[in-house]
């Protein structure tokens, strides 16, 4: 055709050469980005490990026996009432957008404010939740911690789900539709069984997004050497605070090496139900 001019081959060869070069150093500065921080938390975390660090609640400094387990029982508790309080609405969310919902002024605001708030600041949710729920009460509470992390997840989740559904074929919907099938029970027993496992991907990358945040938990459920009994009235201990408290603002070496040794059995317990979820689903996968 006229008008057109090839390179020689010499310079696409060297264009392909470079770009390959350019994204190898890429993936490995990711990665050993990713190792040395893994590494980096092995080596100094792995000394603190004990029965005692783990079974012992935290105490002030100075006081033997101390441990951690009161801040990972309160992580748990704040983590699994906010998927308790987000994950049912949030997963209705991006079922309505993505099979009742496509087209719509309602619908693009809801995306609109869903991207807007996966991008928001978590210290913002923090204050937010502050002000709305613990200052009308008067106390810090491990409950007010898991509605602030569960703004967080909500986006996620939705926007998730929204997109795991849309890879669907229409080719399911319509099967089901032939078969008698009303939209909602097509919906619920053949679109969302088909995009179970990328609905369980979303669940757990929002778990991820919020287990470690640190800021608005400072603002709600802040923190205490106790454990966390009550749960709705009192501050309650999580790992993130107390790893902020111990390794930025104490002065003792013995706080420092708490809390490398709470970042690891937190990085442990996250990097475990990935790696359980990826084999679980596996297995299924091969049995059907």
């Amino acid at each position: 055709m006229r008008g057109l001019t090839r390179r020689p081959l010499f310079f696409r060869k060297l264009t392909n050469l470079l770009v390959q070069i350019f994204s190898i150093l890429t993936l490995c500065v990711a990665v050993g980005g990713m190792l040395w921080i893994l590494c980096t938390i092995f080596w100094h975390g792995w000394q603190t490990l004990s029965w005692g660090f783990l079974t012992n609640p935290s105490k002030p400094y100075g006081i033997p026996d101390a441990g951690i387990a009161n801040a990972l029982l309160g992580t748990f508790l704040i983590t699994l009432c906010a998927a308790v309080l987000t994950i049912p609405p949030a997963l209705l969310a991006g079922v309505y957008l993505a099979e009742f919902g496509k087209k719509g002024a309602l619908p693009q605001a809801l995306r609109f404010c869903a991207n807007i708030m996966m991008g928001m600041p978590s210290i913002i949710v923090g204050l937010f939740v502050y002000t709305i729920l613990v200052v009308p009460t008067g106390c810090f509470s491990g409950f007010a911690g898991s509605v602030a992390l569960g703004i967080i997840m909500f986006p996620v989740i939705m926007r998730t789900t929204e997109d795991m559904l849309l890879m669907v074929p229409d080719s399911l919907r319509e099967s089901g539709l032939a078969l008698g099938m009303t939209r909602a029970r097509a919906t619920v027993c053949i679109v969302c069984r088909a995009a179970k496992n990328g609905l369980v991907t979303g669940i757990l990358l929002s778990i991820a997004r919020v287990s470690g945040e640190t800021a608005p938990l400072l603002f709600t459920a802040l923190f205490c050497d106790q454990w966390p009994t009550h749960f709705f009235t009192q501050p309650t201990a999580s790992a993130p605070v107390l790893m902020t408290e111990y390794a930025a603002n104490s002065p003792f070496e013995q706080m420092h090496q708490a809390a490398w040794g709470a970042a690891l059995v937190i990085l442990a317990v996250v990097l475990t139900i990935n790696i359980l979820t990826r084999v679980i689903f596996r297995e299924k996968k091969h049995a059907n």
